[in-house]
């Protein structure tokens, strides 16, 4: 299932984009570019995850005053009031992620209170790759697939604990690929396919990792590549081969074509 469409507000202080993808655990994704807007106090029922690109917020939070420099990730609590304001005159540019209970429970409000700002660039790059991934429609299983480290990570900070090496799942490793090998054309999700091979998302997508030097996602693209190529070298048209293949439609065929083959799949099949 794709992603809804974005809806975007424009005028002279503000750009805003809002849409609600076929993610598990995705609220709503909202893009927002603000210059002299103020948020009053006020509150959400998810978990609001945020990054800034150009500028800074400063904010208020259980009456304690932060601030959101581009090198941080900011985790505000549900039902938790605060506000948020522009540092400068120029205003800032931002990306929020809201998420419902799937990835953080409320037990761990309080330490989110207490450490709302997370200065750590795995995190901060890891969650701009999400980003990348929600805003381009059949990326839901890459989508699902960064989440699910994103969550494991703000897990790992709230509750204080530290990296820890994951053991090989080589069996797991190959389930998952036998799954995704009988599902190119139709797909599953994380959530799905975890279901199926009784594994935690997060641990099935670093299984296949390790095993296979490639993510679950990467995997099935190159399938899906590989049928396109076949087809139009039968002399079927781009846009067929993209309904055949699985992909979104023919602007994501020819972005993953260009990438895995070096041309777009309008060129590809030239007669020797």
């Amino acid at each position: 299932m794709a992603s809804q469409p974005a809806r975007t507000t424009r005028d002279r202080q503000r750009i805003v984009s809002a849409w609600r993808p076929a993610v598990p655990g995705v609220v709503e994704v909202f893009h927002a570019r603000f210059t002299e807007y103020a948020y009053p106090m006020h509150v959400h029922e998810a978990w609001t995850l945020l990054i800034v690109d150009t500028g800074a917020v400063r904010y208020d939070l259980d009456r304690h005053e932060h601030g959101t420099p581009h090198d941080t990730v900011s985790l505000l609590p549900p039902h938790v009031p605060h506000n948020g304001s522009p540092v400068t005159p120029e205003g800032f540019r931002k990306r929020v992620l809201y998420l419902d209970g799937t990835y953080l429970g409320d037990e761990l409000i309080g330490a989110a209170v207490d450490r709302p700002d997370l200065r750590d660039p795995l995190l901060r790059r890891r969650v701009g790759q999400l980003h990348g991934a929600l805003v381009r429609p059949g990326e839901e299983l890459e989508a699902e697939s960064r989440l699910m480290f994103v969550g494991e990570r703000l897990r790992g900070h709230l509750r204080g604990e530290s990296d820890r090496p994951r053991p090989a799942d080589p069996v797991l490793a190959r389930r998952l690929r036998e799954l995704l090998d009988e599902r190119v054309v139709e797909g599953i999700g994380l959530t799905e396919a975890a279901g199926l091979l009784g594994a935690h998302p997060s641990h099935l997508v670093r299984a296949f990792s390790t095993a296979y030097g490639i993510a679950p996602h990467q995997y099935l693209t190159s399938l899906r590549v590989g049928r396109a190529r076949r087809l139009l070298l039968e002399g079927r048209s781009p846009s067929e081969v993209a309904v055949a293949t699985g992909f979104y439609d023919q602007s994501h065929l020819t972005r993953h074509f260009r990438k895995l083959v070096g041309v777009p799949p309008g060129s590809y099949r030239v007669a020797p």
